[in-house]
């Protein structure tokens, strides 16, 4: 069995990149190669301990079992929906339990990954946020819960279904804990490892400016900013992390975001009834996206005892919709997945005393 204590003094290999496991072996006297093997078993379906890593002589796989691990996630619960969603609370070596959830389309799915115990963001309308942060999610916690779902749906569908996109929307603010999701980044994406497309994983944040060019920089994953007002003084009111960097300065961190060509910013925007949901509003965001490469996704609000807040009539949302839309603008409305489990957006959180975060 992994070997998942918290403080346990073996070295997590899931929590490494290939440069790091890397230099791990060569510290251990063994030739560089053996990295690069080990790693692509860390990431194949259904392996869980060095004994199955066949390639590699007995006496390294028992000293490999005496000085490293490889983590695995618990599941606490499962929960799917009437159309397909399944939501996962996994707990952590700790006891902290995080969400993860599986959304299909068709015969696409994606999954929406948390990299954060709670959230310290405090975003008015989101049930993480009324948490605060317990910690950051270290790499190896981040990617095992993409290694449960893909070797639990590839059981399931024998091994004709796949994760085709990640979303970074999951608990917490993925650029708040950069360098453990810059390390997972790396493990998702190599070829030995999960392999997944940066084209195919999206990281959201709700504006940490600084990080935003960062991310840029190092990486080509796509970028989606949780924007949902178009004048400083509501979002404010919604988002604090406005108060830091406000709209002007997040809007001009998006415009030199490095898109690759035929890729736009995904603008986040959800829908509050009488608070950013009038046409004055939707004027106001078309003036604020000029000349911004980007997309709209529209999210009416999903409503919870929790908040305060109301879910626009249809006719209002569409009505939005179609001022964005005579603007020249993609805008999509995103129906609620999931919500009877306490999975669509907005609403990841915990009910159970003592724990850090809901299941419902």
């Amino acid at each position: 069995m992994p070997d998942n204590s918290p403080n346990s003094p073996l070295t997590d290999l899931r929590n490494l990149t290939l440069k790091e496991l890397t230099d791990f072996i060569v510290e251990l006297g063994e030739p560089k190669f053996r990295a690069r093997q080990i790693f692509s078993w860390l990431y194949r379906p259904q392996i869980s301990s060095f004994s199955e890593m066949t390639n590699l002589a007995l006496t390294f796989r028992a000293r490999l079992q005496d000085i490293a691990r490889l983590s695995s996630l618990q599941v606490d619960k499962r929960q799917e929906a009437n159309d397909g969603t399944v939501k996962y609370a996994f707990k952590l070596a700790d006891n902290a339990l995080i969400e993860s959830v599986l959304i299909p389309d068709d015969n696409r799915h994606t999954l929406c990954v948390s990299s954060q115990v709670g959230c310290a963001m405090g975003c008015a309308f989101c049930l993480t946020g009324t948490m605060g942060l317990r910690r950051n999610l270290t790499a190896a916690e981040i990617v095992n819960q993409v290694i449960h779902v893909r070797n639990e749906l590839e059981a399931k569908t024998n091994g004709k279904g796949r994760i085709n996109n990640l979303v970074f929307m999951g608990m917490g603010e993925p650029l708040a804990n950069y360098d453990n999701l810059r390390r997972a980044l790396d493990i998702l994406t190599d070829d030995n490892g999960l392999d997944f497309s940066q084209r195919r994983i999206t990281v959201s944040t709700c504006g940490l400016v600084p990080k935003i060019e960062q991310l840029g920089a190092e990486t080509k994953v796509n970028l989606a900013i949780s924007l949902h007002a178009a004048d400083n003084e509501t979002r404010s009111r919604l988002l604090p992390i406005n108060q830091t960097y406000d709209i002007d300065a997040l809007l001009q961190a998006c415009r030199a975001y490095p898109l690759p060509k035929r890729r736009r910013i995904m603008i986040e925007y959800v829908l509050l009834a009488g608070i950013n949901d009038r046409p004055g509003d939707a004027r106001r965001l078309i003036k604020i996206l000029h000349k911004l490469r980007c997309k709209i996704n529209l999210l009416p609000c999903n409503e919870t005892e929790a908040l305060p807040f109301k879910r626009p009539e249809r006719a209002v949302v569409e009505k939005f919709q179609h001022i964005l839309q005579e603007a020249g603008y993609t805008a999509i409305i995103r129906e609620s997945r999931g919500a009877e489990i306490s999975a669509a957006c907005g609403q990841l959180a915990n009910k159970r005393p003592g724990n850090c975060h809901q299941t419902t």
